[in-house]
């Protein structure tokens, strides 16, 4: 894939059902042991609760998929949360809430309920971005083509990182991936194929809108 949603930073949020308190953690990971180290902070930080219940995705295509109900009634806690994040299409996303207990049972479904409220409330905290994966393009030209190159890519609606003045001008542009041919081949049209085009790494950054 070349692009996927995640959550924008790390975020709590807290709420009592009951008597029981709900505190909520969610944070964007780049691998598994990325949120496996998480998790065990946050049961470290709250060692003293009855439940530190988690739930996970992984890859770009959201390979990996891991649960945890952690003492609850299985199924009550760990897949609710998954699916929550599933419904949101995330990915590189831990999310775990902890619990303390009040004194009153919930009940399977006021388990549910309470473990997927934690779950969305943690993403409305923290808020959902984007990951794109660009291609760095240097387009070098001559100061007599420079304006109508930037106009081109301004108005693409391409993303223009920095321009680098010397003896020429060079526009540094991220591409997405399946914009990348057309644009190499839009620009080497315009300067009638006197621009220097350099491809670069690829990197995952975050979308902005165009």
């Amino acid at each position: 894939m070349d692009k996927y949603n995640t959550v924008a930073a790390e975020a709590t949020s807290e709420f009592t059902e009951k008597k029981s308190r709900f505190i909520s953690h969610i944070s964007p990971v780049s691998c598994e042991s990325e949120a496996l180290d998480y998790i065990e902070k946050i049961k470290k930080q709250y060692w003293d609760a009855r439940h530190n219940v988690y739930a996970y995705i992984i890859g770009n295509n959201s390979d990996l998929q891991r649960y945890s109900d952690d003492g609850e009634p299985q199924g009550t806690g760990g897949i609710p949360m998954l699916e929550v994040l599933r419904g949101e299409k995330l990915t590189n996303t831990v999310a775990v809430v902890t619990r303390y207990f009040g004194g009153t049972l919930l009940g399977t479904g006021g388990l549910v309920r309470a473990y997927t409220k934690g779950a969305k409330d943690g993403i409305t905290a923290a808020g959902i971005i984007t990951k794109v994966l660009y291609t760095r393009i240097n387009v070098t030209v001559d100061y007599t083509a420079g304006g109508k190159v930037q106009y081109a890519i301004l108005q693409g609606g391409y993303r223009l990182e920095d321009t680098i003045y010397t003896e020429n001008i060079c526009y540094v542009v991220f591409i997405e991936k399946p914009e990348k041919d057309i644009f190499i081949k839009n620009i080497t049209n315009l300067t009638g194929g006197k621009a220097k085009i350099d491809i670069g790494d690829e990197i995952w950054e975050t979308e902005r809108n165009k």
